[in-house]
């Protein structure tokens, strides 16, 4: 009885961290999409279209939460969760080396801005504590999923510093090209997150 309600009780934490989740990147989306517009930086469009894509993740975790009690259905969900977010690693790494490869062969350099620059700031310090607490919950909870969720999680920092990296050397010294070559570096990893959750490995 008391490892029901334990177990209850961090997929109720779950689920407040997803809930979080689909509000933080909501915003972080926006704000980075608006002004990665204004700028007319595809570095911060992307971020944006990053964190609408860990929308999709934390919306698809919050549906395995809901039925975390039923154990059919929970390993039912779980393994259609992963492919959910498996789709969304592999979306992620196609975009970034799509545009990637564009900015390199256009010499497309991220445009100067601040509000950019602030986003990456503020999303490389909140982002590994929200990383840091799934890992906490998947670990209790056993699902694949929620650790996978977590990785994409990490995935925002990196990108955080790889965005952030880019705008302030753009800024500073001029290196047009140190945003897209990092990206690039990111895309393989990225990918084989993507396969791992496709194939739906769980250990539910």
């Amino acid at each position: 009885m008391e490892t029901a309600l334990t177990r209850g009780a961090f997929a109720q934490r779950g689920k407040r961290l997803e809930y979080f989740t689909i509000a933080w990147n909501s915003l972080e989306g926006i704000v980075a999409i608006v002004a990665g517009g204004i700028a007319g930086s595809i570095s911060l469009v992307g971020f944006g279209i990053d964190s609408f894509i860990e929308v999709t993740s934390g919306g698809a975790l919050l549906w395995r939460m809901a039925v975390d009690a039923d154990v059919e259905s929970r390993t039912r969900n779980e393994k259609l969760t992963l492919r959910i977010v498996g789709c969304c690693f592999l979306a992620l790494a196609a975009y970034i080396a799509y545009e990637s490869i564009s900015a390199l062969l256009r010499k497309k350099a991220p445009e100067h801005s601040i509000p950019g620059i602030i986003l990456a700031s503020v999303s490389m310090v909140v982002m590994p504590i929200l990383s840091r607490a799934k890992k906490n919950v998947g670990n209790e909870l056993g699902s694949a999923a929620m650790h996978a969720d977590a990785r994409q999680t990490d995935f925002c920092v990196y990108l955080s510093a790889i965005l952030l990296a880019g705008l302030v050397l753009n800024a500073t010294v001029g290196w047009w090209w140190a945003d897209p070559i990092a990206a690039l570096i990111m895309v393989p990893v990225i990918a084989n997150e993507g396969v791992e959750g496709v194939r739906a490995r769980t250990c539910c």
